[in-house]
């Protein structure tokens, strides 16, 4: 029981680390559930046509999903953090005086 909850803990620091895992995942499964809603209504679509369709949805779903997180982390590490830290040091350089 208590490995259940190391899991989950790990998840939920994990998913606050970096937002889009769980917004990549939550988007694959979104589009498997559509495009699996949708086999029904398909027409003279092959089956595995419509199966790589739904895989290619999902998977460009889930890079896009990866890219925008990593341009977010440079965006926090190169533009974000330098910003912080010059302004830490000018507050630091007005207490001094």
């Amino acid at each position: 029981m208590s490995t259940d909850e190391d899991n989950d803990s790990k998840f939920m620091r994990k998913a606050k680390e970096n937002p889009f895992v769980p917004l990549g995942m939550a988007g694959f499964f979104a589009i498997v559930g559509y495009r699996l809603m949708k086999m029904k209504n398909r027409g003279d679509t092959k089956m595995s046509v419509h199966l790589i369709h739904m895989r290619v949805a999902a998977q460009g779903f889930v890079v896009g999903a990866m890219t925008v997180g990593v341009l977010y982390s440079m965006y926090k590490e190169y533009y974000v953090k330098p910003r912080e830290e010059q302004k830490a040091l000018a507050e630091k350089g007005t207490l001094r005086r």
